[in-house]
């Protein structure tokens, strides 16, 4: 019997086949996956392969992520720690309990145990490595750091917490169970225990973009809908033009993206009292059907160059004509964010809740950066936004089985 196999048996059999309802009454061993349950999302994603899952797939429901700080200046413990997490996540994404199942009561269990009985949920762990893992004299990487890995510079309207920004390695796990993904970093950062430290995370809820054309476009906090024009994951030449690095980066990075995360505070109790036109114009899109102002249908082209009235009809302070490719020399990202929300403002005794940013893209500074600068000086959805935390991480090319993500830098 193979090792895995043997695992998530054990695991299985130890919680009891009665709970689990194993056998005919028709339960599932951890990991198990039916015909029904791929058809309703919740099969497994391979780990391995060219890209690090998480980017490119179907974005799922759910988002765990979590930015780590190095503890260490060890290059050896580095390594282990990225040999140790890419077997974990792999394990996790299968479906299967992360180290070997024991039954010795005096030793705590390696797997925290939570996900015993669920499926895979289409979990996906994505790692990346921050600007301050190359500023680590110890780790002997600063010549290995990519020219497009350097800080963001200030953007208009930053009001950025310290606490909750920056990271030298980040963790991005999508699920369509929460508790699969908060599974998945719990894990991590218990097998990192001493080599890392957590710097701050974030939950996630309701995906705000839509990354395949087999999805919906879904509503943000606001009403609505969010990402119509994003890049589709089947839009392969424009997925190797604006999303994966090429020759241009060090060999280590080829195949890999750039991901940049903003948490962006929506001031929801102002933006309920802005009439529903102030909505549709703050944003350019009507707030049900999601088309250009003056449209009918979500996916029309966006009428930059049309009147009416003598004033344009998409308003030139439009968040969706400042976020344009046309208004941003041909600039686009891949965008991959959440919902969230934190519970209560206590200074404010308002809903600390809005957006986790997430984007993918070859180059920060040429495609985010200019495209937020234009943002942060004239977009009117600033009057409904801040952006209190920022991250920028490299994400290097998917592991082969065998090997670990980030080999390519030892």
């Amino acid at each position: 019997m193979a090792p895995t196999t043997r695992r998530r048996f054990l695991a299985s059999a130890g919680a009891g086949a009665a709970g689990l309802g194993l056998g005919a009454a028709g339960g599932f061993l951890v990991g198990q996956e039916s015909a029904d349950a791929s058809a309703n999302g919740t099969g497994s994603v391979a780990f391995y392969g060219t890209h690090q899952a998480g980017i490119d797939t179907p974005a799922q429901d759910r988002l765990h992520f979590a930015a780590f700080d190095l503890l260490t200046e060890d290059p050896a413990e580095l390594q282990e720690l990225l040999r140790e997490w890419t077997l974990a996540a792999a394990e996790a994404s299968a479906g299967e309990m992360v180290g070997n199942v024991n039954d010795v009561p005096l030793a705590p269990p390696d797997d925290t145990g939570e996900t015993v009985g669920l499926l895979p949920s289409s979990l996906t762990v994505t790692f990346g490595f921050g600007p301050s893992l190359f500023e680590k004299p110890g780790l002997g990487l600063a010549g290995k750091r990519p020219a497009a890995l350097k800080p963001l510079p200030p953007l208009p309207g930053d009001e950025l917490d310290p606490a909750e920004s920056g990271g030298d390695i980040c963790v991005q796990a999508c699920s369509d169970d929460p508790q699969v993904a908060f599974h998945a970093i719990r894990n991590l950062a218990r097998i990192g225990r001493g080599t890392v430290a957590m710097r701050w995370s974030q939950l996630g809820f309701g995906r705000t973009a839509t990354t395949s054309r087999s999805q919906d476009t879904p509503r943000n906090l606001m009403g609505m809908k969010d990402g119509t024009a994003n890049i589709k994951a089947e839009d392969t030449e424009a997925m190797d033009r604006f999303v994966w690095v090429g020759d241009e980066g060090p060999a280590w990075m080829r195949g890999g993206s750039y991901m940049v995360t903003r948490r962006i505070r929506m001031l929801l109790e102002v933006w309920d009292r802005a009439s529903l036109q102030d909505q549709e114009r703050t944003i350019g899109r009507h707030k049900y059907s999601g088309a250009p102002l003056g449209g009918s249908d979500e996916f029309e082209p966006l009428p930059l160059d049309e009147q009416k009235n003598g004033h344009p009809l998409i308003p030139v302070d439009s968040h969706v004509r400042l976020a344009s490719a046309k208004e941003n020399s041909g600039a686009r990202i891949l965008r991959r964010g959440y919902s969230f929300t934190d519970g209560v403002d206590e200074s404010l005794g308002e809903l600390e809740a809005g957006l986790f940013f997430i984007c993918f893209q070859r180059d920060a500074a040429k495609q985010f950066v200019p495209i937020q600068e234009r943002l942060g000086q004239i977009d009117a959805l600033n009057e409904y936004i801040k952006h209190v935390g920022s991250a920028l991480f490299a994400v290097p090319p998917g592991a082969k089985s065998g090997g670990y993500v980030g080999e390519g830098l030892f």
